[in-house]
C-alpha cells in the first residue's frame, strides 16, 4: 500500500529548481541501503571546476559505469581525512615527546 502524493506538481510535469525552493517539491536522499534520509541531511552541492585533463582521463578509465565525479569526490573525502588523521598523530607526537622532556 502505498501513499497518495500531496504534491500539487503534474506526475508527467518535469521538475525545477524553484518547485524545489519553493517547497512544492523535496528532493529526499537515499541511504546505500535504499532507505530515505532525514530531511536536513547534507547533500551535495554543484560546482564548476577545472581539472587537468589527464586527472579528468585517469578518473574516467578507473570509474567505468560507477561515474568519474563520484571517484573524484571520493578521492576528495580520502584527502581530507588523512590531513586530519596526520594532524592528530603530529600533536599526540608532539604531547608525548613534551612529557617526556627533562
Amino acid at each position: 500500500m502505498s501513499k497518495k502524493s500531496t504534491s500539487t506538481i503534474a506526475e508527467d510535469a518535469p521538475i525545477r529548481k524553484r518547485d524545489i525552493a519553493s517547497g512544492k517539491l523535496v528532493l529526499r536522499q537515499r541511504a546505500k541501503s535504499g532507505e530515505l534520509l532525514p530531511l536536513g541531511t547534507p547533500t551535495k552541492q554543484r560546482v564548476n571546476i577545472f581539472l587537468d585533463s589527464a586527472i579528468v582521463e585517469h578518473f574516467k578509465e578507473k570509474a567505468g559505469a560507477r561515474g568519474y565525479q563520484t571517484l573524484i569526490n571520493e578521492a576528495l573525502k580520502q584527502s581530507i581525512q588523512s590531513e586530519s588523521i596526520e594532524r592528530t598523530i603530529r600533536h599526540t607526537i608532539q604531547q608525548e615527546l613534551k612529557a617526556y622532556k627533562v
